[in-house]
This record gives structure tokens, sequence and C-alpha cells, in this order.
């Protein structure tokens, strides 16, 4: 019997049924194979037969892929991320899918859509984003604006994708569409939205909208995605394909799937409605907190000599009564401490109990109905651009990039 590795072409038969499918490795006395269907089975090795050993694939970006010059140009900026990723099933590992070759030959339909430029700085797991890269992927941005392109494509890991979608916006303001994209599930499921979601962005990139946007799947169907502004989105779900959501207002638009048809609400900024600039100054001294019952005032001893600290708490923006005192103390010393909820909808407003009128009075600073992790990304943005504490709260308590609306939604 042939010793099968990685990769071979292999026929499984059971009750009768035969399948064939990639075999992957054995493990605990058992034959992994990927089938046909893109899942993955456990099988008895004596029921599996080897077929064939297929070719070596040419490496990652071999060959050239001809581009369209009359299709506008988009710039692809990657940082890693499961949608930038494709799993080799002979070696077992999860290769680098990030050339504008390499996304062409995975996406073909792209090519109908515009031309492609890449540009990579970083190849991470989105927990392992830093303020420091929120700075160069905005800086990536800016030159890509300023060298004409008709839109820029930020590929991003989707569990911290709202943090760093929130930061470009507040560093950068752009005449053209930036737009964040991720995938939930892996190219070689059969329930992957990594195409679906990139051809999306390719049409919002391509498009009239003038903001910063995360494009996702808008439903678990393959039939639409919905664009949603950086400052109000949130991932709500582990693994849903449709997991992001606008929080607090509707999405900034849709497009259509496989039409790729985008239609913008009236609220989405239009292209060409502002000049590029670049502030990219951040205080990285800053901290999110989630507040829970029972937790000790003592804990914010951790963030000592910090410059500002965003609280997410109960309600309308609250925390235990011993907390007071030492908030006060914090904010004496120079700490900015923004109040923001962790309902996630309405707004704080600390004036209707005694607790919330002690926070104001200990210089508490209202994050109005902004989500925590944008009030900390906007935090972070404001002291690093203004050392006046009352300059910046002031800043803090004003609508800067659509992350604090006027009205909260019911």
């Amino acid at each position: 019997m042939e010793r099968l590795e990685t990769g071979d072409l292999v026929r499984y038969t059971n009750g009768g049924t035969a399948l064939t499918g990639t075999y992957i490795a054995e493990r605990d006395g058992m034959a992994v194979v990927k089938l046909e269907s893109g899942y993955n089975i456990g099988a008895s090795p004596e029921k599996i037969e080897f077929v064939e050993r297929p070719a070596p694939q040419p490496p990652a970006g071999a060959g050239v892929v001809v581009q369209n010059p009359d299709l506008p140009e988009l710039a692809v900026i990657s940082t890693g991320g499961t949608i930038a990723s494709r799993v080799d099933y002979r070696s077992g590992a999860v290769m680098s899918q990030f050339s504008a070759s390499d996304i062409l030959r995975a996406i073909p339909e792209l090519g109908d859509v515009a031309r492609y430029r890449d540009r990579q700085i970083a190849s991470i797991l989105s927990e392992n984003m830093k303020p420091a890269l929120w700075r160069e992927l905005a800086r990536a941005v800016y030159d890509e604006i300023r060298t004409g392109v008709t839109g820029v494509i930020v590929t991003h890991g989707t569990d911290t994708m709202a943090y760093s979608a929130a930061a470009v916006r507040f560093m950068l303001k752009t005449p053209v569409p930036i737009v964040f994209v991720g995938s939930q599930r892996s190219a070689d499921r059969p329930s992957s939205d990594n195409a679906m979601n990139t051809l999306c962005s390719a049409a919002v990139a391509a498009g009239d909208l003038g903001e910063v946007a995360v494009v996702m799947h808008a439903t678990t169907n393959d039939d639409r995605c919905a664009i949603h502004r950086a400052t109000r989105v949130r991932k709500m779900h582990t693994s849903r394909r449709d997991s992001f959501q606008s929080m607090g207002m509707e999405p900034l638009g849709y497009v259509d799937y496989p039409s790729l048809s985008v239609t913008l609400s009236d609220e989405a900024v239009r292209r060409g409605a502002q000049e590029p600039e670049l502030h990219d100054a951040l205080e990285e001294r800053c901290a999110l907190l989630h507040f829970y019952p029972g937790m000790p005032a003592s804990v914010l001893d951790v963030f000592e000599g910090y410059a500002g600290l965003v609280i997410s708490g109960t309600g309308l923006g609250h925390v235990a009564t011993d907390w007071v005192p030492k908030v006060r103390e914090m904010i004496e010393d120079g700490t900015t401490v923004v109040m923001t909820s962790q309902c996630l909808h309405g707004r704080v407003c600390d004036r209707v109990y005694n607790t919330g009128r002690d926070l104001l009075a200990a210089g508490v600073v209202e994050g109005e109905d902004m989500l925590p992790e944008a009030a900390l990304v906007k935090l972070m943005w404001v002291l690093g651009n203004e050392r006046d504490p009352e300059r910046a709260k002031t800043l803090i308590e004003t609508d800067l990039a659509g992350e604090i609306r006027r009205r909260s939604i019911p």
C-alpha cells in the first residue's frame, strides 16, 4: 500500500459509499480527510485508499495576472487575518495569499471591478494589533490616497477590526472610500464568506462613499453585504457571517450580491466631500475597564499614571459608590476618565441617580452613546493631539467622526 502523505488524493469507503478527498494527517489512530465538500472527517486508516499524488503547485505569486488598465485602481493593504490566507493541505500550514496576483487567482471576479495594487504592513492575528500599527496603517492609507487611487481596501482579522477601523477614522480625513473587510470563515470552508466580502468591499471602494467603513455579510445568506460606519460598528457574534452590526444607527448602505450593486443611505459621506488630512498622534497610555458588581476600587491602582481611562459602566453610566473617591483622585492626578455604558444601545446620563451626579462632580466625562471601544480609540487620539484638559474634554464630548449620535434609536 502506498504510504500516504499530506495532500494525497484518497478514497474513503464506508457502508458501500465511496467518497474522495484530500488526506491531511493521521492523529490518535484516525485519518483526517478533507472531503470535496470542504468538510473534514475522521476515518479508520484501513478504509482509506490511495488514489493519486497531485503534482506540486506553483508557489503563491507565480505567473502573471493581467489587469484591465481601463478600470479604476484600488489599493489593497493587508494586516493579516483569515481573509488574507489560504490553507496548504500538503504542508498543513496557513499561507499568505496576499499579492494582487494571488487575490485575483483566488477571486477572479475581482478583475471585473477594478485593478489592484498591494501593500502589506503586517501579517498578524488581529488580537496582536497595537496602536503603533494603527498609526502605520493610517500612514499607509494616506500615502495611497495621495498617489491617486480610487479607493483603499484594508484586509484585517475580524476580532479587533472595529478598533482599527475607528482608529483610522479618527486619524485620517479621506475623500475616497476606505473599506475594512475580513472573513469569519476560512477560504477552505464551504460556508466561507471571504470571496463575497472581498467582492463587495471592492464594489464599495470603487463607488461613491467618502469615509471609513467596514463591509461584511449583512445576513447569514449570500445575498448582500452591509456597509457600517467605522465608529459605530461592533462584532456581535463569534462565528456568524453576519456578526458585524451597526450600533445605534442603520448601516450606511448595502451591496447586493452577486450583482455588486451599491446603495448608500443619505447619511453616508460621499466621495470628494473632504480633502485628505493625516493626524496620527496617539496617546497610548489609555485603557478600557469593564466594571462588574463587587469589583474593588483598588483595581484602579493598576492605571496609576495613565493619561486616560474609559470605564464601561452599568446602565446610564455607573460604578459602585465606593469608587467615587478613587476616581476623583485619579482625575486630580491628571487622568482623563470617560464613562460609557455596557448596554451598547442608548446613552450615558449621569444626572439621574446620585452615583452619576457624584461621578460628574468628581470630573468624569460623559461618553454620550459612544461604544466603549470607539471611546477608547477616540480618547487616545484626543489626548495625543490636545494637551489642555478642558479642550480635550470638549473634544471628547463633541462628535468628530460619527461616533456620537444626536439622538438614540429606540
